[in-house]
């Protein structure tokens, strides 16, 4: 029988060939030198609400639980990985500073429409239907970890120093780690296919919002250094 995760896994990779493409358009561009540091910005703008985010999913799931055991189990997840995702959005504002950018200007920037679709839509879930939703945000977010190599082909694409690429170097170790534990947690919850619907929902939900991410990102106009 399959498991719930695997299950998950192969809804989500059904949909991730709309989102390489658009990645591979942008690791290969030729603009990539200033495409990078639009990049990092929008990244830290996606990142920043990741922490607060978690702790909405924990404050309903904790309201649910008496309950619930699926919440309880969602809460009993998220308690753990939130305290491991605190401070990942400094990695980027370090980023940027080593390329000489300020590290104040993705808080400057209002963040692009595409981001607050993505990261909205997940408000609405966690609070009007189920948190057990932000799994499947968070599968599609940390379930496939950046290719090492990417940090080499970065750097020899752009002549940036390594210092400027500390989130692409830690999330390609970390998300490792991280997918496993979550694909663990996942198939230990007593899930209905109600709840595996609604994963499985989000989880799509938010690999169409990434492609739609890089999809303006790319047609911003950068400034040539």
């Amino acid at each position: 029988m399959i498991s719930h995760s695997a299950r998950l896994r192969a809804k989500i990779e059904l949909a991730l060939p709309a989102f390489h493409s658009r990645t591979r358009v942008l690791w290969s561009s030729p603009e990539l030198k200033a495409l990078y540091p639009e990049y990092l910005i929008m990244m830290h703008t996606l990142i920043r609400a990741t922490v607060p985010l978690m702790e909405t999913a924990i404050e309903e799931s904790a309201r649910l639980a008496g309950s619930d055991p699926v919440a309880a189990g969602v809460l009993a997840y998220l308690d753990k990985h939130v305290r491991e995702e605190r401070g990942h959005d400094e990695w980027l504002r370090q980023d940027l500073a080593a390329l000489g950018r300020d590290p104040d200007e993705p808080l400057r920037r209002m963040p692009m429409t595409t981001v607050a679709d993505l990261v909205g839509g997940q408000y609405y879930w966690v609070r009007h239907y189920h948190p057990v939703c932000l799994l499947g945000h968070v599968a599609v977010l940390e379930g496939y970890p950046p290719d090492p190599r990417l940090v080499d082909h970065v750097e020899e694409l752009t002549g940036f120093p390594r210092t400027a690429m500390r989130t692409l170097i830690r999330h390609a170790a970390l998300d490792v780690r991280h997918r496993d534990e979550l694909m663990a947690a996942i198939d230990a919850l007593p899930l209905t296919p109600t709840h595996t619907v609604a994963m499985g929902v989000s989880a799509l939900h938010t690999v169409r919002g990434m492609a739609a991410v890089l999809e303006e990102l790319l047609a911003v106009e950068v400034a040539h250094g």
